[in-house]
């Protein structure tokens, strides 16, 4: 069995709520912007760009559905958290958001993404609050690993244990695009959740 990772797509950016799919399992990846988001969704499905980074951080408020298999959507928030976005930008990002959330489909997990370099900000720790209030299962997954010393990131990684004390351990992840670390526990994940939706 396992996911084919060669038949994967974008389905649709979507850019409002009548656009949201329904049918198949997702997985959803949120975290601020720049947090490495794009980068790790190419790595898990062995692309170099099917994901790209927006230009306008913040501004491309576009929640994209990858389908993996026929079998599984990936889905790519749009980040939060980027300061030179206005007000109104962020109400309607919010907005979004809660729309999404509010959608019925079959939310199987949430991948929160930090930055392994940076303590949470408060808006990441809202985010694990805001998971937990809507019963949706997540992992935590600090990015950017290989950016640090194996002790600095080993230091940091012990933090963020500290600071996520609620989530069971094995859902706390150490990730890096670039040497690929943490990669192997992901798509075990995808598969697993694949085929509990083929049953």
């Amino acid at each position: 069995m396992g996911l084919n990772l060669h038949q994967v797509q974008l389905r649709i950016s979507a850019v409002r709520p009548s656009q949201f799919q329904t049918g198949l399992p997702e997985i959803l990846f949120c975290g601020r912007s720049n947090v490495g988001k794009s980068s790790m969704i190419n790595c898990l499905l062995g692309r170099k760009a099917l994901a790209r980074t927006s230009e306008k951080p913040g501004k491309t408020a576009t929640i994209n559905y990858y389908e993996i298999d026929r079998k599984l959507y990936l889905v790519d928030l749009p980040g939060y958290g980027y300061a030179r976005v206005s007000q109104a930008e962020k109400d309607k990002w919010a907005r979004f958001m809660q729309a999404y959330f509010n959608f019925e489909s079959d939310k199987r997990l949430a991948v929160s993404l930090v930055d392994l370099r940076h303590e949470p900000t408060d808006a990441d720790l809202e985010m694990a609050g805001f998971l937990e209030q809507a019963g949706i299962p997540y992992w935590v997954v600090a990015t950017k690993a290989d950016k640090l010393s194996k002790t600095a990131a080993a230091q940091n990684f012990k933090n963020l244990e500290e600071r996520y004390r609620a989530l069971r351990p094995e859902r706390l992840l150490m990730f890096s695009s670039k040497t690929k670390l943490g990669r192997e526990a992901l798509i075990d994940q995808m598969e697993a959740i694949a085929g509990e939706g083929e049953k």
